[in-house]
């Protein structure tokens, strides 16, 4: 564990750490980005406690993650996200100082791990972001009020085509095989038309 004294060690674990804690928030669901998350924040933890270290740089790490989720949550989030990049990554730099009182973390690594971080979290999570807030390509509800052909004979069932899809649908009334018809409404996958006059 006596890797785990080097500030660019603890610096590296504490980046991928809160990295992957980010994007846990961002995209939760296999679990695996928690567990990393945890495990290197723990690593990170400990080369934390046994070195000597600046409170408000750890401070600026822990304040980042206020932009972040702002920006989970927030139509323009991208500002937002910008700002906790740049806290996260200026807390992270002078986390560990040196004899000089200037960061320990060698600085080439620092830039280099920084640039990476700081671009993934802005792809990824804008990426994410941007996914999360499209409107969906089926959006059955816009299916109401439009116009289809009728493919086969429809009554208590059938097929229309709306659009460029054939969907299953029924009427009120027999309508011919042919015909122009009208989408009143969804039930489920079935649409329920009438005939066009």
């Amino acid at each position: 564990m006596e890797f785990l004294l080097n500030p660019n060690v603890a610096y590296l674990f504490l980046l991928a750490g809160v990295l992957m804690a980010m994007l846990a928030l961002a995209t939760p669901g296999t679990g695996l980005l928690e567990a990393g998350a945890l495990v290197s924040l723990t690593l990170a933890g400990y080369g934390i406690y046994n070195l000597s270290f600046n409170w408000w740089a750890l401070a600026l790490i822990f304040l980042s993650v206020i932009p972040f989720v702002y920006s989970l949550r927030k139509s323009k989030g991208e500002l937002y996200l910008g700002i906790s990049i740049i806290v996260l990554v200026i807390g992270s730099i002078f986390l560990f100082p040196s004899q000089t009182g200037g960061p320990a973390v060698n600085l080439f690594v620092a830039f280099v791990a920084s640039v990476l971080v700081a671009g993934f979290l802005w792809i990824a999570v804008g990426k994410s972001l941007q996914a999360a807030r499209t409107r969906p390509a089926h959006d059955l509800d816009a299916l109401i009020g439009q116009i289809g052909e009728a493919k086969t004979r429809i009554h208590d069932e059938g097929s229309v085509q709306v659009g460029s899809e054939l969907w299953s649908a029924r009427s009120e009334k027999p309508i011919k095989a042919g015909s122009a018809v009208r989408v009143l409404r969804r039930e489920g996958f079935v649409l329920v038309v009438e005939k066009m006059d």
